[in-house]
């Protein structure tokens, strides 16, 4: 075994400063990464409500609660919400944040001071966005991916959205930076790159997309700005500019980004299933590496998103072939995850079950991207709900489900406080279902050929649009309630021990909730890597406080 510094603090990280400035000038990891939590909450909240009044809208055909320009300022709203304000930031700058350097055995990122800058520049963005609700021409209509030439054209407030998604780019721009420093400089003595927990493989791929891609979108963005501003003819035809061009500009970052939002989620289902089945995971270099290959594969797929624009055949042969290339290092993950619950012993847990819908609906989103790529078929399904479905499988019941599965897992570490099983059973339950029959008739409504982003649609479609909506009622049902579960938790649940899973990673060492400094003792570092669960009586010894079961 090989040990680290000790710190002596014993006091909470709550408690180490009192009031509102010890917050938000905080150079703390965990209290920043909890500024970002409740930041990305309460945008979580507001996305989601958009959401749930557009399928409302969308019960029937015709005109139900508003015109079509409300409804195409309300799916641009709710698209650069999800995506720029929860989705991108969600995992990397709450569980990244908080648990990174706690995993690594230090007190904190390697820039602290950037950290908070990091979350200024994300309040500042999203106070940008909300600012085009009140000022100027209103709302911008374009859909989140900004297509011109209509962005260019449009008389809404498109100019202020796009430098707020700018300015967010610069966020998480400098979240990757930290990521990137920490892992390469402050990892604990004898942690070797073959011995860092999964979740930081995963946070170090995501953090080179994060620093490599988004100055690409950074640019494009500023040069719609230019041409709103300037008429300078970038990609309006009617200028000379050419629209191909701003598609290929946006997804060669937003296809890697994809994977800025899925890759730490993968890294967290690798730290909750070996737990979960008290072994250590199976094929973890091949995970580790899985994660830099699809990293790296993400830069060049992009061209699937534009199957019918008319680009060359070879081309689109090439896209096509890399999208489904990129499967292969995707299937190593779930093959290795399974087989880490392959005779283990399994203690069935919230978290855990969030896990396992994940991989449930992250295959029906992988399957359905594969078909995305193929030419033939991509072609029918384009710019149908089809699409809009097979995204929301891969980020909401991928991204936010480990987002959900991490907040349960986590909550004891984090907030010092057990939650109510029962109710988060229930809440997972009713989340699930309602997911899968809200997306599930939108995949099969999609093949049929309704297209996305309408106001309204055939009456053909109306039966399996009133099925998606009902599903809507239960999946937003199941999200309240477990907010409510968690919220009522932090605040009122049974006290937490140090290690109520059982874990062996580094987190489960410190106190729950984690004093300042982070460890009140030298961690155990075993030589086997991170999974080693041998040492799990070592680890224990520091608490023996048990949970009821």
């Amino acid at each position: 075994m090989s040990e680290n510094h000790t710190s002596n603090s014993e006091e909470s990280f709550y408690k180490s400063k009192k009031g509102l400035a010890s917050w938000i000038f905080t150079l703390d990891h965990k209290r920043i990464a909890l500024l970002y939590l409740y930041s990305i909450a309460i945008f979580f909240l507001v996305g989601m409500t958009l959401g749930f009044i557009m399928r409302l809208e969308l019960f029937a055909p015709g005109g139900q609660l508003m015109n079509p320009r409300t409804y195409n300022q309300m799916f641009t709203f709710h698209g650069v919400i999800m995506i720029f304000l929860v989705i991108i930031p969600s995992i990397p700058a709450v569980f990244g944040n908080f648990m990174l350097p706690i995993m690594l055995g230090t007190d904190d990122v390697a820039l602290p001071k950037l950290n908070l800058f990091s979350w200024w520049l994300y309040v500042i963005g999203a106070v940008m966005a909300l600012s085009t609700l009140v000022w100027g021409n209103g709302p911008a209509d374009t859909g989140w991916t900004f297509y011109a030439p209509y962005s260019v054209t449009s008389d809404t407030d498109v100019s202020m959205l796009l430098l707020a998604a700018f300015v967010l780019g610069f966020s998480s721009i400098l979240t990757g930076l930290n990521f990137i420093v920490t892992i390469h400089r402050l990892r604990a003595p004898g942690m070797g790159w073959f011995k860092m927990p999964l979740f930081a493989w995963g946070l170090y791929a995501t953090a080179w997309i994060q620093l490599l891609a988004t100055p690409i979108v950074g640019i494009t963005l500023l040069m719609v700005v230019v041409e709103r501003s300037f008429g300078i003819g970038l990609f309006n035809p009617a200028l000379g500019g050419d629209p191909i061009l701003y598609q290929h500009l946006f997804w060669i970052y937003s296809h890697p980004v994809v994977y800025v939002m899925i890759l730490p989620a993968m890294g967290i289902i690798s730290e909750i299933i070996p737990t979960s089945a008290q072994r250590t995971i199976f094929g973890y270099k091949a995970i580790a590496l899985s994660s830099m290959a699809i990293a790296f594969l993400g830069y060049f797929v992009w061209g699937h998103h534009m199957f019918t624009t008319g680009m060359s055949g070879e081309a689109a042969i090439v896209f096509s072939f890399v999208t489904f290339l990129v499967a292969i290092p995707t299937a190593i993950k779930v093959f290795n995850w399974i087989a880490t619950l392959y005779k283990g012993s399994i203690h069935i847990t919230p978290n855990l079950l969030w896990s396992v819908a994940f991989v449930f609906n992250f295959l029906i989103g992988g399957l359905t991207g594969l078909i995305n790529g193929a030419l033939a078929t991509d072609v029918h399904i384009h710019d149908t709900t089809y699409i809009v479905a097979h995204f929301h499988y891969t980020m909401f019941g991928g991204t936010i489900f480990v987002f959900f599965g991490a907040l349960h897992y986590w909550f004891p570490k984090i907030w010092g406080r057990m939650y109510n099983t029962k109710l988060a059973y229930w809440a997972l339950g009713l989340v699930f279902f309602g997911f899968n029959v809200m997306y599930g008739a939108m995949l099969v409504v999609g093949i049929q050929g309704m297209p996305r982003r309408y106001f309204d649609y055939l009456p053909e479609f109306e039966h399996l649009n009133k099925i998606s909506t009902v599903g809507s009622w239960f999946l937003v049902f199941g999200i309240l309630l477990m907010i409510f579960n968690l919220v009522r938790s932090a605040r009122k649940g049974k006290k937490a021990p140090r290690n109520p899973w059982n874990g062996v990673t580094l987190e489960w060492q410190v106190p729950s909730p984690p004093p300042l400094h982070n460890f009140d003792h030298a961690p155990i570092l075993s030589e086997k890597g991170p999974y080693d669960f041998s040492i799990l009586g070592e680890i224990n010894k520091y608490e023996t406080t048990k949970i009821d079961k």
